[in-house]
């Protein structure tokens, strides 16, 4: 299978590999070079963030989230 590098700098994954590994839009990817011209992509299955509550929660020392404070502003309607 081929693909092109449009304008953009985008390129489109053919159906038959979305299909095959179940891609779905906003799927994360890894990019990385090897070699002089090869490009790899790799699915990223978790966000980068997993396990960061965790691990915070696992802290020491005692610390405490303080609460969010609410916009009162009306949402912008398009």
């Amino acid at each position: 299978m081929t693909t092109v590098l449009s304008q953009k700098g985008q390129v489109v994954l053919p159906v038959l590999v979305r299909q095959k590994l179940h891609l779905e839009p906003g799927d994360d990817f890894e990019v990385g070079i090897e070699g002089d011209d090869t490009i790899t992509l790799r699915r990223i299955s978790s966000p980068p963030n997993t396990g960061l509550v965790d691990l915070l929660l696992a802290c020491p020392s005692f610390f405490e989230i303080p609460a969010r404070e609410k916009d009162a502003s009306a949402p912008v309607v398009l």
